[in-house]
This record gives structure tokens, sequence and C-alpha cells, in this order.
């Protein structure tokens, strides 16, 4: 480490001259940085901290001091997640780590690798804090605890995978009710448990109701018996804040009876052993079945007895009633003599309609129905004999407009003048030719006769009709 410096004499140095070198500012701090680096490679410190600050990058920056000195010190972002404890000040602490400098201001810092109370009475001033400070925001109180549901589908059990707590959970739940159990698996001890557990609480929290992984009816979270090092995950701020935000009722069972954690008070129910934690999430099936039976008969005897009270009392306001023939009889009597008198009633009424008939009748002759019928054919034959000569002059006039509407027709008609020697020029689509400027020459075209039709084509080679032979005289005879 000596041959770092270079020894300086004390003797005065001539005036104007020196063998001395200097050195540079640089060369200096940097020198003092090895040198106290490799004296103090790793240290183990204990104090009390102060000035903690949080930096935005993630790194912690602090000072370490007893009653008569004190040494700044940093934690690593890195570290800073691998810690047990939060550090805050005013905390007693045991600490280690490695010595070094830094040159930008000539000062000596310790880089923190590990932080831990210095003892179990700074563990519980810690706890006692972060109780009081939740305490504060209405965490504990007893208003935001949730009933637990009386027959769950479905159990939600955070704690190790391996273990006697696991197994004593799901023995009893298979005892007393048959439902489907989930375990999420989780450290229950060490660093990286607080964060596991609160990620368990906050997973359960997010499964959708009828998804493909049934959500939880209850959770419990469990974990067997420990010192207060072992349970103290369970005082984590994080995972405290995760239970107390969990929508499923959630029961705490961490240590044994006289343990008590933070997660304790935010929990809904609070169990002293895991296996009181799965008899509170359960019913007994059994005590259930039972009850219900009990409930039948009781029903089945309460519905006999009500019965039998309305029977009774149907009974007794029986006898105050009058007898129901007695209600009867006189209008079974009124009836019977109504009915007596009905024939001779009805037999009195058509003999009456009768004579009514045969007066009316007696009035009526053939001679008051023949003159209506004489004066109806008399007006009958005037109106005929005003309405000939119309209806006469009206067809006359509808046959001579038709006549001459036949006339127009004939005039109109294309194919008229085909008996005349014209004919009708058609296009191949059929279309009629009306002028021969919309024809092209070697269009084909047809032309229709009175007789029928023939092809042609426009300006096409003049047809020269063969001469005919000359009918062979008779008086010259045949040379072959």
């Amino acid at each position: 480490m000596v041959g770092y410096f270079r020894v300086m004499s004390d003797a005065p140095a001539a005036e104007g001259a020196s063998n001395t070198e200097a050195y540079t500012v640089s060369e200096l701090a940097f020198a003092l940085k090895r040198t106290i680096e490799d004296a103090f490679g790793f240290v183990r410190l204990r104090g009390e901290l102060s000035k903690v600050t949080f930096h935005s990058g993630g790194h912690v920056y602090l000072d370490i001091k007893d009653e008569r000195a004190s040494i700044a010190g940093v934690i690593w972002r890195t570290q800073v997640q691998r810690l047990a404890i939060r550090p805050q000040t005013g905390m007693e602490v045991i600490v280690t780590g490695r010595i070094t400098t830094y040159p930008g201001r000539s000062q000596y810092q310790i880089i923190i690798e590990t932080l831990a109370p210095a003892g179990v009475g700074a563990l519980l001033a810690q706890l006692e804090k972060l109780k009081a400070k939740l305490a504060a925001e209405g965490l504990f109180e007893a208003s935001r605890k949730r009933p637990l549901p009386s027959t769950p589908g479905v159990v939600g059990v955070v704690t190790s995978p391996t273990g006697a707590v696991i197994r004593d959970i799901l023995h009893r739940i298979r005892e007393r009710w048959p439902c489907h159990v989930l375990v999420w698996p989780s450290l229950t001890q060490g660093d990286a448990a607080a964060s596991q557990v609160a990620a368990a609480i906050t997973g359960f929290n997010a499964l959708a109701r009828g998804g493909p992984i049934p959500r939880p009816d209850v959770l419990i979270v469990a974990r067997g018996g420990g010192s207060v090092e072992d349970l103290w995950p369970f005082n984590d701020e994080a995972l405290v804040r995760a239970a107390a935000a969990s929508a499923i009722p959630l029961i705490s069972a961490v240590g044994h009876e006289t343990d008590t954690t933070l997660i304790d008070f935010v929990s809904d129910r609070r169990a002293p052993t895991p296996t009181a934690a799965a008899e509170m999430a359960t019913p007994v099936l059994a005590d259930l079945a039972a009850a219900l039976a009990d409930h039948e008969r009781r029903l089945i005897t309460g519905g006999a007895r009500a019965i039998e009270q309305r029977r009774a009392r149907l009974a007794v306001a029986a006898r105050g009633l009058p007898r129901p023939h007695d209600l009867l009889s006189l209008a079974t009597q009124r009836l019977d003599m109504a009915s007596s008198g009905l024939r001779s009633g009805l037999e009195r009424n058509v003999f009456h309609h009768e004579k009514a008939f045969a007066r009316v009748a007696a009035t009526l002759k053939r001679t008051l129905l023949d003159r209506p019928i004489a004066q109806q054919r008399q007006r009958v034959a005037d109106l005929g004999a005003r309405l000939g000569p119309i209806i006469a002059r009206r067809l006359q006039r509808e046959r001579e407009r038709l006549a001459a509407l036949e006339r127009q027709r004939l005039a109109l008609d294309p194919e008229g003048p085909l008996d005349r020697g014209y004919a009708l020029v058609k296009r191949a689509d059929g279309s009629l030719v009306l002028s021969a400027r919309t024809l092209d020459p070697g269009e084909a075209v047809t032309l229709k006769f009175t007789d029928g039709e023939r092809g042609a084509m426009i300006d096409g080679a003049p047809y020269r009709r063969k001469p005919r032979k000359a009918a062979p005289d008779p008086s010259q005879g045949d040379l072959f």
C-alpha cells in the first residue's frame, strides 16, 4: 500500500527548485480509492440510519451514524429489491458491504449489500410504526370485514406446496365439505415470500367468473409457526395492502395462535391454525344434511298441525251455519210452482199469436199485390220506349267510329303496300331500315315481300338473270 505514495522530505526546498514530482488531483483521488477498497473489501457495520433518500432511479442514499461518527452509504437498485426490510430514518440496523470513495466529492462511503434490523426490538418498533400508519388509513376497521360464504364451491389456498400446512388443510376440507381446492404455490419465508404471496392474492382476484380456471369463493393464506423473523414477510406493507384490497373474502392462518402479523388485522377472519382456517372456510356436510332433515321434519309437522287447526276451525264455524236443505227448500218450491204454470203459459201465448195472425191474414188479397206489379211493368215499358231511339243513335255513332278506326288501321299498316309491289327492308337484327344513309356497303339485309322474304347485300354485284333456253322447235327434230 505504501508504494502508492511518494515520500516527501520535511526539509524546505530551495527557492525556485524542487526534485519532487507533483500529483494531479485525479491521481491522488483514485490512489486513495484503491487503497481504501483493498484495505476494507468487506465490512459489517452497526449503526442508526439517517437522511434516508429514495432516488428516482431506484437507488437509496443514506447515512449510518452512532454517537460519535457518521458514514455515507448507498444501496444500488438491484440490491434494494432484495432487502428484507425497507430502510427508514431512525432504524438501528446491521449492514454488510465494502468501503469505497467518491472522488467527485472527496468522501468515503459504504456500498451496502445486505441490511437487517439490529435486533428484535428494532423489528417490533418498525412493526408498530407501520401498524399505526395502516390503522390511521382505516384498513383495520371492522366495517370492512366481509362474511364468509356459507357453502363455498371453490377454496383458494396460498401457501407452500410442500410441508404439513397444505396437507392439513386438504385433509380437513376433504373430511368436511366436498369442494374444489386451488393451491397457489408460494414461498412463506425469506426475502421473496412477501411479493409472491401478494402476487398470489392479486392473481386469484384477477380470475374471471365462468373462466377456464374457477374463481375461488374464499381465500386462505396459511403458514406454520416460527420466529418473528420467519413470520416477518407477512408484515410487509405491500402484502398487507394486497390482502386489504382483495375482493374475495380472506382468512389469514399465519403461525400459531399466539403469533400475530399485520395480515391478521386486514383479513376478514383470523384463524389460530391452518386447520382452523379450513374449518372456518367450509361447513360440515353431515351437519348440513342433519339440519336439512330436521327442517324437513319440522316442516311436515308444522304443515300437519296447521291443516288440523284449520279443520277444527271449519267444524266449529259449520255448526253455526244453517243446513243446505233449509236454504234451498224455499227456492225449490218456487221453482216447482213456476215450472208447473210454464206449459199452460206457453199454450196461451201461442193461441194469442194465432188469433192475431188470423186477423191480419183476413185483410190480405191478391189484388193488393197485382196493382203495384202492373204499375212497375208500365213504368218499365215507358222507360224502354224513351231509351230505344237514344240507344239506337248511340250504337250507330259507335259503329261509324269503329269503321273509321278500321280504315285508319289499314292505312297505317306497314305491310299494306306489299300487295302493291313494295318491299320492307330489315337489318340482320330485325329492325326496319328507314333511310338509305343508314346502310353500309356490303351489309346484309332482308327484303320482305307479300309472299315471303329474301336476303340481299347492299351495293353488291348486280344480278344478271340467265337467259332462258328457247323451247326446241318440234319441227326440227332431235340430233340425239
